[in-house]
């Protein structure tokens, strides 16, 4: 396996080559990895190449590698999520959706209708992210809903609507998976794949949409640990995909004044466990309206690198979550009003 095809798997452990190694010493460590029988992930940004060593445990870590030229160290890693790990890589990933980029100093506003009803609809919520700076444009093609009697959203025809007005209005676009079945349709249409709370520990969709070539958005399940939302993280990234975005959307807990309870602490903890960017989805939080700015901007001051919030133009007609969408009218205050902390906090929006 060549350092130009990266292995997937768990590493066991990195090797973190020095500023100076030349391209010649890496390539003498991949060689004594690979020909130990172990696989090769390459990391080559940042201030110097890290090369992750994965396979058994025992060969990996009996490889003599700390007198290797150009070797500056070798760390055995020692948490079980190792890919997403921090210690995997210490720099911040930057994922790229479409045009729009998230994490490493990069915030990004994603935003749109809870459910995709039609072309016009989707088109009004749409303009109205556009013209506010939104980054990224997000509508719900499948629909989780807790009665099966419940709007369950339009599918591909859904899929079909947010291409053509992401395409009409200058946005990438993004929906949620839910069924291994749909996968092909999705891939065909959106940019990044989301998974949602319900299906966080769904483990065969999770390796499946490491496969898919696309972006992932990984929601946070309702009653899920920090440790739990990373591990299944790692099945993403163990089936290929280093562009994962992790999103904390509540959790439940004995609180009933809101939908679900916003976890601020885990923005924080997260970023110090993991290089993938952290978003928040202030209106599953709040199920109010009112609620999300506040939510939104606690989100922002706890090192969030993004949002992902529900907009419609006539929030009192929408067919799913009409208690907790902004207004389209007023959704270009609300990012003005977020953005401005950004701004204070030293990130740059993304657009």
């Amino acid at each position: 396996m060549s350092a130009n095809a990266p292995a997937t798997g768990a590493p066991e452990l990195i090797v973190v080559m020095r500023a100076s190694a030349t391209a010649e010493e890496v390539q003498h460590v991949v060689s004594l990895i690979e020909e130990a029988g172990a696989g090769v992930h390459v990391d080559e940004g940042g201030e110097g190449t890290v090369i992750g060593a994965i396979g058994d445990r025992a060969i990996v870590a009996g490889l003599p590698l700390e007198a290797v030229a150009g070797v500056e160290r070798v760390v055995p890693l020692r948490k079980e999520y190792k890919r997403v790990s921090r210690e995997f890589r210490s720099r911040d990933t930057v994922v790229r959706i479409g045009t729009a980029e998230v994490g490493g100093g990069r915030f990004a506003m994603m935003a749109g209708p809870c459910s995709i009803e039609s072309h016009e609809q989707t088109l009004a919520a749409a303009e109205a992210v556009k013209a506010a700076g939104g980054a990224v444009l997000r509508g719900g093609a499948y629909k989780p809903r807790t009665s099966p009697y419940a709007f369950q959203g339009l599918g591909v025809e859904g899929l079909r609507i947010l291409r053509a007005v992401g395409d009409e209005v200058g946005l990438p676009v993004t929906t949620e998976l839910m069924d291994a079945r749909d996968l092909a349709d999705v891939v065909e249409h959106v940019d990044m794949i989301w998974i949602g709370a319900r299906n966080m520990q769904n483990f065969n969709l999770l390796s499946e949409v490491g496969r898919s070539g696309k972006p992932v958005m990984l929601k946070r399940g309702m009653s899920a640990t920090v440790e739990e939302l990373l591990m299944a993280a790692e099945y993403v990234a163990k089936g290929g995909c280093d562009d994962v975005i992790l999103c904390e959307r509540g959790i439940r807990t004995f609180e009933k004044a809101t939908r679900f309870t916003l976890d601020v602490s885990a923005i924080p903890v997260l970023k110090a466990e993991t290089h993938l960017p952290v978003i928040v989805d202030p209106s599953h939080a709040a199920g109010k309206r009112s609620l999300v700015l506040p939510l939104a901007l606690a989100a922002v001051a706890a090192g969030a690198d993004g949002l992902i919030v529900e907009t419609h133009p006539t929030p009192e007609h929408a067919l799913s979550d009409a208690a907790q969408q902004i207004p389209a009218a007023e959704f270009g205050a609300f990012v003005q009003d977020v953005e401005r902390l950004v701004q204070v906090s030293g990130r740059t929006p993304s657009r």
